[in-house]
């Protein structure tokens, strides 16, 4: 994921170009329009790098630096991004190589949905219900320091927070002018980190020093003193101010005068902003209304399949007696904390067991399993997962039941997220513009297929397990209606929050903080189940042209092999796939 100002962009757009063109027919000038447009890429990628914030990936030297967030800064970035469209505007797609021609989708997408972010001035509303530029950082006081280089920089990082968080209050302020900021139902009791930060018992009970607490051996002793008093002395003088600062404005000036409407529609310009978040996170041009009956089809559907898990229960009674008696069963539910991550590890370990028969290539990085941090699992979601980690909320453990926990964990740790993201990564053959970049639609497309993919596989070993799954493709479906019906049709809170408790299984506590993440965040809610149907959609093709020479791991091979594309793109490849006879992009592991 790439970082600007503190918060995390997922990056997309509706870019489509044309795949199809064979090798034999590529134009004369093909290695001339290549080479135009990777000096394009190469070019703007290295400066996009330099802007970002604090990012492993990242240079060594510049791995914590926190990014210029000013309104000069913004100028320049929307500056040379329009530049970029003016370049790209002059490529001769239909001259690419076909491999080009699929960075130019991806590339182009991405391009595109800077623009518009920059031209809305995202910037200016630099949090959501869940996701903050100071809880991005605070997530950097979780990571250990390796070496005495690596904690210079934090501690220069440290030093750097009051410029920083001076620039996002400056931001917000004008935000807030212009009546552009989270609606302010969905800020309560989000300042609970800042607080922490500041209200901290003593500078080494402080957050931010955290990592000082177990510095590496490999440093002398005297230098571990030296460092330990510069990051205390840093945290004294610099962070609790900053800290300070932003608490008395959140609390004081920016969540009293939030807005108090939750459309996107109201928000400056409203409708073309939503509609430019619907191409960010679908990668298709689809209008309001077009998604919302997709939404409300997708729904009739599973509700048929659930009544068909009722049946085999033999429960007496209607789906909403059924999804009360889901809600407050004891067996239900974890009694400790360590009870639910012990079920996260072993339903993981069992999808190994399984693997092979699903897929030909598996990334080299592995994921822990921890607990979502106390100080954001109450607004948090139920599990998060990504390269190296996979997120377990153990907050309010009547809200997180083991019905839903084969279905998350397929989902956030292998073969969805915490598998995704590292196969993109460590794949050489990409750019690095498509390896280090996530794209909702189909990182979010890709775990939720996993999730019903579950079923192939043979996780759901009891009915509810398999109820827990369709109610959380019922939960994604009921995005597509529930954030189109918040931002394009009037919803309000109370209704979103009842059609999710009519249609899912999802405790009452965790309703909540999902629709305020949706309200808080247009458009992105809607790329889970939009970027599934095209999973779906891909693989049900492929299955139907290939017959008896389909192979479901040279297809989800293919897939994954793309890294983060726009959602045509998948359907493109799956073309290629069936002219390939079914033959995957790794055939010595078929």
């Amino acid at each position: 994921m790439t970082i600007f100002g503190g918060r995390t962009w997922l990056l997309g757009g509706a870019a489509f170009v044309s795949l199809a063109a064979p090798m034999a027919q590529a134009q004369p000038d093909t290695q001339a329009a290549d080479k135009a447009f990777e000096a394009i890429y190469t070019a703007e990628y290295d400066w996009r790098q330099k802007q970002s914030g604090p990012s492993e990936d990242g240079p060594k030297d510049q791995a914590l630096a926190l990014p210029d967030v000013g309104a000069k800064a913004q100028a320049a970035r929307l500056a040379r991004w329009e530049q970029v469209e003016t370049q790209l505007a002059a490529i001769k797609v239909d001259q690419l190589s076909p491999e080009q021609k699929i960075n130019f989708a991806v590339y182009k997408g991405q391009i595109d949905a800077m623009v518009a972010e920059q031209r809305y001035r995202d910037y200016e509303k630099p949090l959501n219900a869940d996701t903050s530029f100071w809880g991005d950082l605070a997530g950097w006081a979780r990571e250990p320091l390796r070496d005495e280089a690596g904690a210079r920089r934090y501690i220069a990082m440290l030093r750097d927070i009051p410029r920083y968080y001076d620039q996002q209050i400056a931001n917000m302020r004008a935000g807030l002018k212009r009546g552009f900021t989270p609606a302010q139902i969905t800020l309560q009791g989000r300042d609970i980190g800042v607080a922490q930060v500041v209200h901290a018992k003593s500078v080494e009970k402080n957050p931010f020093y955290a990592p000082f607490k177990a510095l590496p051996a490999t440093i002398p002793a005297d230098v571990q003193a030296a460092l330990k008093g510069e990051a205390q002395a840093a945290i004294a003088q610099a962070v609790v101010p900053a800290h300070q600062t932003l608490l008395t404005f959140l609390r004081q000036d920016y969540i009293p005068g939030a807005r108090k409407d939750l459309a996107a529609y109201t928000l400056p310009d409203g409708k073309a902003y939503y509609q430019s978040k619907i191409r960010e996170f679908v990668t298709l041009d689809r209008s309001p209304a077009q998604i919302h009956q997709i939404g409300l089809d997708e729904m009739a559907r599973i509700r048929g399949q659930m009544g068909e898990v009722m049946k085999q229960v033999a429960f007496k009674g209607d789906l909403p007696a059924f999804l009360t008696f889901l809600r407050t069963d004891p067996q239900f539910y974890a009694k400790t904390p360590q009870e639910l991550l012990n079920r996260a590890a072993w339903i993981a370990k069992t999808f190994d067991g399984k693997a092979s028969e699903y897929f030909g290539r598996m990334p080299r990085m592995r994921f822990a399993i921890k607990p979502v941090p106390d100080d954001i699992a109450p607004f948090y979601t139920g599990g998060r997962g990504g390269p190296g980690i996979y997120l377990v909320n153990t907050y309010d453990l009547p809200s997180r039941p083991f019905y839903s926990q084969v279905a998350l964990t397929l989902h956030e740790s292998a073969p969805g997220h915490a598998m995704q993201m590292p196969l993109a990564a460590e794949n050489k053959a990409l750019p690095a513009f498509r390896r280090d970049t996530y794209l909702s639609a189909y990182g979010e497309g890709w775990a939720l297929y996993c999730e019903a993919l579950g079923e192939d596989m043979g996780m759901y070993e009891t009915p509810y397990d398999r109820f827990g799954m369709l109610s959380y493709q019922a939960w994604r479906a009921s995005r597509l209606v529930v954030d189109t019906g918040i931002h394009a049709m009037g919803w309000t809170r109370k209704q979103a929050q009842d059609y999710l408790h009519e249609n899912t299984a999802l405790s009452d506590h965790e309703i909540e903080t999902e629709v305020d993440r949706y309200i808080a965040w247009p458009g992105q809610a809607l790329s889970y189940y939009m970027g599934e149907l095209a999973f779906v959609d891909a693989r049900r093709k492929a299955e139907k042209a290939l017959g008896a020479k389909f192979n479901i791991r040279a297809f989800h091979d293919a897939v994954l092999a793309l890294g983060a594309v726009p959602l045509p793109v998948i359907d493109q490849r799956v073309d290629q796939l069936i002219a390939d006879g079914g033959k995957g992009p790794y055939p010595d592991e078929e």
